[in-house]
């Protein structure tokens, strides 16, 4: 697989979730799997706040900056921006369904406007020399004709875009939470598969419904990459085969425990910064999720007092062990951090 034209395992964009704290812990489990920011609109990049926004660490990379916006020029400026920034693709947001982000002109309702999504695509592509690229879904609200998507594709491409990434349900953009977008409308990944065929030339990721590698593989034909969302938070643990299955290369990390220490590590340098360690615990909640202990992990990440006064050495009195778990402790996550999980991804 690593002869694919793209990167083929990514991990998908989530609005106040993949920070930088959330994408250097998911580097400890893979090097190659490609990392997206959360959206970051960008008007919030034009008005100066740059560097809070796009600053990373360089273990970070390869890693995507994801735009809102629809405004060509400012696209342009946000774009250069991340460039400098040292991000390796520009993705444009065209698929989240919420009405906050309807207000502002973009996500899912630009793909009812596919000449200005490539008047913001080729702006992009003018003044950066990574690739632009597009999100989107399959189509909005009720009407699932394929000729929507297939046209909105068509149009895009003509301005220089090459990469698609598509969740493969529709957008409703009126009566649906952005939980419902994720469950109502059905899935339909053959949509992508068709996309592939009927432009051979692009590179289509598909995205949605991808729970864990077996699905991955049963997916995968048809298509040149995929993007896993939720899953990878709920189990990150499954990020540490992705460089063996998909890359061609040796897994980077050899045990939960050892990628434990790595972050201990990188607290320590985050607090002294001024970091709450909460901003960086949070993130690593279900990464014991399905051992024995996980439930005793969460809690003593999560727990108020222990994290003001253990500091970063928490990180290693948490780590569960065989004496200390209870045999009918679960991996189920709080209900609080489900719903927490469910309105985020776009």
């Amino acid at each position: 697989m690593s002869a694919r034209p793209w990167p083929f395992f990514s991990v998908a964009p989530m609005l106040d979730w993949t920070d930088r704290h959330c994408r250097f812990f998911h580097r400890r489990l893979s090097r190659s799997a490609l990392l997206y920011t959360e959206m970051i609109p960008s008007a919030a990049l034009n008005r100066g706040k740059a560097a809070h926004l796009l600053d990373h660490d360089p273990d970070e990379h390869p890693l995507a900056l994801q735009l809102g916006g629809s405004d060509p020029s400012e696209l342009a400026a946000a774009a250069r921006i991340g460039a400098r920034f040292g991000h390796c693709e520009i993705n444009l947001n065209c698929g989240c369904p919420s009405e906050r982000v309807q207000k502002g002109a973009f996500g899912a309702c630009l793909m009812a406007e596919p000449s200005l999504v490539a008047d913001c695509v080729k702006a992009m592509r003018d003044v950066v020399d990574v690739p632009v690229t597009v999100k989107h879904r399959i189509g909005l609200d009720r009407d699932e004709s394929y000729e929507f998507v297939r046209d909105f594709v068509g149009t895009v491409a003509l301005a220089g875009c090459r990469v698609f990434i598509v969740h493969a349900r529709n957008a409703w953009l009126k009566g649906l939470s952005p939980k419902q977008n994720r469950t109502v409308p059905p899935l339909r990944p053959e949509v992508v598969r068709r996309l592939k065929q009927d432009f051979p030339d692009l590179v289509f990721v598909l995205n949605g419904g991808l729970r864990d590698h077996e699905q991955i593989r049963a997916q995968a034909d048809g298509v040149d990459a995929v993007m896993v969302g939720r899953a990878a938070y709920e189990n990150p643990w499954m990020l540490a085969r992705c460089d063996s299955l998909y890359f061609g290369q040796d897994d980077p990390i050899e045990s939960r425990e050892c990628v434990v220490e790595s972050m201990r590590a990188y607290a320590e340098v985050q607090v002294a910064r001024g970091v709450p360690l909460r901003s960086i615990t949070r993130h690593m909640l279900t990464l014991y999720n399905g051992c024995p202990g996980a439930r005793r992990w969460r809690r003593t990440l999560s727990d108020p007092l222990a994290l003001a006064t253990a500091g970063p050495a928490l990180l290693s009195l948490a780590i569960p062990t065989k004496a200390g778990a209870h045999p009918q402790e679960h991996a189920d996550i709080d209900d609080d951090r489900e719903r927490d999980l469910e309105r985020r991804e776009s």
